[in-house]
């Protein structure tokens, strides 16, 4: 049997054993195990599972993810979004559409010190949805926003996604979150002005709230001293070369410790939940982590990443319409399982493609980190729609689901933008 043929057969069993509910990491690990076992020998098998996935998990880089994970474990529980969104509220409360506005605003600002989707979702989530209810905001609109700001925790630095490309592709974790700041705000511009068109055609969709007085603008800005002080400190720190990602990582940590003292919500119970969620969720990103080495490993024996990058180069198609299929290819994995698995599966896959068609590398991890990050709001996985539908028993999966529906269009527009424009991510480096 050709090589080809084993690693198409190997990618196919992967994807059946992700359709059969067997969890990623395990299926990675199974699939490129026997493959290895087939294509090689028990022993050589043997030495990647003993050496192999030692040598990468036992990597100083890897230490930066727990850290990311625990600072924004903390900062959820210190109460500093409830500040964001009052902060955001009043200085735009008297526009149309102003709370769903507050709300992305408010998830950008949790993102940049969160790196999790889901905690963004769930933290300002539970703040908006009933702010939203009380105003009258039309309830499709009300989840959407909530749903779509929270993929903004994947995007915006600290990003454990970022991280994990990183360590995947073997490129600089500081310059993959210099290089996603500038297309988060952007995405952040476009989901701001999709709610604006929306709520000028249909002003009922978000009606304007009560304008706030100049005293009330200022002394809202204190609230957010601390947040905005810890962000320039961790990602001002590293791009500036003060500290390394990981230190910057602790830094961070011992920061978030500071503002939820401050904030009076530190105690033994807080820390203890904090340690012990940041520990659940680093053990599911490291047993991806592991699962990809073995994976990995097998796909490079078959070749199959530099066959399918030659063949992808050797296209009589344009480079940018050769990339437009991969990026096809993310949207519908992102949509149909988890980003952080389906990035671990394909990067080893589709990254030599993009370094054969003339691809910045780092270009391409931030941009297939936008693209996945948008699954988490497509059906028929959709995680965050289904955080959100959780938060709210009023709300039905359909007007969740058509609320995330109206933030689709201006993820594809930030998409082509990018992939038209490059430089758009590149310029900052």
């Amino acid at each position: 049997m050709s090589m080809t043929l084993v690693a198409l057969l190997g990618v196919l069993c992967l994807f059946l054993l992700i359709l059969l509910r067997m969890p990623i990491s395990f299926a990675m690990f199974m699939v490129g195990f026997f493959g290895m076992l087939y294509m090689t020998s028990p022993i050589a098998a043997y030495n990647v599972i003993s050496s192999g996935i030692w040598e990468q998990l036992s990597a100083y880089s890897l230490s930066v993810i727990p850290l990311f994970i625990f600072m924004g474990e903390l900062l959820f529980r210190s109460g500093i979004t409830e500040k964001i969104f009052a902060a955001a509220y009043a200085w735009i409360g008297h526009f149309r559409g102003s709370m769903a506005t507050t709300t992305i605003l408010s998830s950008a600002g949790f993102a940049a010190v969160s790196g999790s989707n889901t905690a963004t979702a769930a933290t300002v989530g539970t703040i908006a949805l009933p702010e939203m209810k009380k105003f009258g905001y039309n309830r499709a609109l009300s989840a959407g926003s909530v749903a779509a700001g929270g993929t903004l925790g994947v995007i915006i630095p600290p990003s454990s996604v970022l991280i994990v490309i990183a360590l995947q592709a073997e490129l600089a974790i500081r310059d993959l979150f210099l290089a996603s700041i500038v297309p988060g705000l952007i995405l952040v511009v476009l989901f701001i002005a999709t709610i604006g068109l929306l709520c000028r055609r249909r002003p009922d969709m978000g009606p304007a709230g009560v304008r706030s007085s100049w005293s009330v603008r200022w002394r809202s800005l204190k609230g957010i001293i601390e947040i905005g002080a810890l962000f320039t400190l961790v990602l001002g720190g590293l791009f500036a070369g003060w500290f390394t990602s990981t230190e910057a990582a602790a830094v961070g940590c011992i920061g978030a410790m500071v503002i939820t003292l401050i904030q009076g919500k530190l105690s033994w119970a807080v820390l203890n939940e904090a340690i012990a969620n940041a520990l659940k969720s680093s053990a599911m990103i490291l047993m991806l982590v592991a699962g990809a080495v073995i994976f990995g490993r097998f796909l490079t024996i078959t070749r199959l990443p530099y066959m399918v990058g030659e063949w992808a180069a050797a296209l009589p198609l344009p480079a940018i319409m050769v990339m437009a299929c991969i990026l096809l290819i993310y949207v519908i994995g992102g949509a149909l399982m988890d980003a952080m698995g389906f990035l671990i599966i394909s990067i080893p896959i589709f990254f030599p493609v993009a370094l054969a068609l003339g691809y910045d590398p780092i270009w391409f991890g931030v941009v297939v980190c936008i693209v996945t990050s948008m699954g988490a709001i497509t059906p028929p996985v959709g995680v965050n729609a289904f955080i959100v539908k959780s938060l709210d028993a009023e709300l039905r999966m359909g007007e969740t689901f058509r609320g995330v529906g109206y933030f689709i269009p201006p993820y594809l527009l930030c998409i082509a933008l990018l992939l038209v424009i490059p430089q758009l991510v590149l310029f900052v480096l």
